[in-house]
């Protein structure tokens, strides 16, 4: 990567940052939605989840919303990507004598910051209700820095998909979709209880490998050994599905948006 490319994505995190300034409404959501959810399964829905062992489950509920939180850049780096799209922006950049890389690595550079900031409520207010971080400060570092890593594989994923569908309601729409992510995986309630097909489906599901990974690292939890190869190895799945995804849609982006130049 030149040091115009680094540059110029630099330029691109401040401005897709100056935005959301002017846009309070995605961070409210993005401070708030987490902590509703928490608040919503851990209390609602909590006592009707039964956990083997000791089994607190707000406490195994937090590493899974903070995969959700992860999950949800494929929403909000698709919905900025297909506004930009849709309202002449990219166009502009266009004429600019910028690499076309750091359009898209701007943006998804952003989407990372604005999680980590979201991720703050989420952690006081899960600590309010029960749940530690009980895996020192190496596994707690490395635990957060994977669901930093995976929300930046899903802002990347969502900008292909926003350069692609080319419209905020198209993408709206879309986006919605992201939400079953989470549900078809062990964030919420764990996959011992799944019939045999969707069991391997939901442990093949890359977000159950991150929330996995998560809850060993924090230390809430370690992987059961009769899951599938991705629950079972969940740190060496968590970044070979970030390593493939990033592979995969990097390039796919980067050649997507200068195609659409042409």
């Amino acid at each position: 990567m030149t040091t115009l490319a680094l540059s110029d994505s630099w330029s691109m995190l401040g401005r897709n940052l100056q935005r959301m300034r002017h846009a309070p409404g995605l961070f409210v959501i993005t401070m708030t939605m987490p902590v509703t959810m928490l608040l919503f399964f851990g209390y609602v829905f909590g006592s009707a989840v039964v956990l083997d062992g000791s089994g607190n489950y707000r406490a195994y509920l937090v590493p899974g919303l903070f995969a959700a939180t992860a999950v949800n850049g494929v929403m909000t780096a698709m919905l900025a990507s297909a506004q930009d799209h849709q309202r002449g922006v990219m166009d502009r950049f266009r004429t600019l004598p910028m690499s076309r890389f750091a359009i898209p690595a701007g943006q998804t550079a952003s989407d990372v910051v604005l999680a980590a900031v979201g991720m703050v409520p989420l952690t006081l207010c899960g600590l309010a209700v029960g749940w530690r971080i009980e895996g020192g400060v190496a596994g707690c570092v490395g635990a957060f820095s994977l669901l930093l890593l995976f929300r930046l594989v899903t802002a990347w994923l969502g900008h292909y998909l926003g350069l692609v569908v080319g419209t905020e309601e198209a993408a709206g729409q879309l986006g919605a979709a992201t939400f079953m992510l989470p549900l078809l995986s062990n964030a919420y309630v764990p996959t011992d209880g799944m019939p045999g097909w969707l069991r391997t489906a939901a442990e093949w599901n890359p977000v159950s490998a991150v929330v996995t990974a998560a809850r060993d690292l924090f230390g809430n939890g370690g992987p059961s050994p009769d899951a599938s190869w991705p629950v079972a190895h969940p740190v060496a799945a968590s970044l070979a599905w970030s390593a493939v995804l990033l592979a995969v849609f990097v390039p796919l982006t980067v050649r997507r948006y200068g195609r659409d130049a042409a």
